[in-house]
């Protein structure tokens, strides 16, 4: 089985999503081999420099920083139900098109799954940034890659291409948002569902 999963490093759905969507994995037979692969989804592409995120939301949706507040303070609320421990007060938000090429090629080296998770909770938990080149040296690091790897990544042009076809295909699968799930190119799931229905959707799967 292989489940296709589109997200965005910054989206808080997104590592929601990703929680469950492991759990329903983890519920499975030992036996039935799973491959999980990310694909790249920028919710702010053309983003340049770095804001606040509080500040961002406020002006997308207008209104104003208590109204965020709140917003943020349910997500919070919805991911510590999943063992999750959001600080989003301070995040900031900028351009992901780098954190997603890096991910791109941890998976050249068997290490996606990992840096995802880890990028993850840098960002949502430890409100860590995740948009120059010193911020993805350190993510990298702390699963085991080496700085150089990520120069070499960071100073060369790959996985750009894949960035924007992914993206490509999310539209052309008819997924305007992230998190966005495709199981075996057949199983559709958008949005960060509630368990069941992943785990249905898993053995609707297992059983076509």
């Amino acid at each position: 089985m292989i489940i296709d999963v589109w997200s965005d490093v910054v989206c808080p759905w997104c590592f929601i999503g990703k929680t469950r969507l492991d759990k329903a994995i983890a519920a499975l037979d030992p036996s039935i081999n799973v491959e999980v692969r990310h694909r790249a989804f920028q919710l702010q592409p053309d983003i340049q420099g770095v804001t606040p995120t509080k500040k961002l939301l406020a002006a997308k949706y207008g209104v104003d920083e208590a109204k965020v507040d709140a917003m943020q303070a349910n997500v919070c609320s919805i991911a510590g139900g999943e063992g999750l421990c959001y600080d989003l007060a301070g995040t900031l938000s900028g351009n992901t098109a780098d954190a997603h090429r890096l991910l791109l090629w941890s998976a050249t080296v068997g290490k996606q799954a990992e840096l995802q998770q880890a990028m993850y909770s840098a960002y949502f938990e430890k409100n860590q940034a995740l948009f120059t080149r010193d911020d993805l040296v350190a993510v990298a690091g702390s699963v085991g890659i080496d700085a150089s790897e990520v120069n070499l990544v960071l100073d060369s042009n790959e996985f750009v291409n894949q960035v924007r076809e992914d993206q490509e295909m999310a539209h052309s699968l008819g997924a305007n948002g992230v998190p966005f799930f495709v199981i075996d190119m057949k199983i559709g799931i958008s949005g960060a569902q509630p368990p069941e229905v992943f785990n249905r959707a898993l053995q609707q799967a297992l059983s076509s």
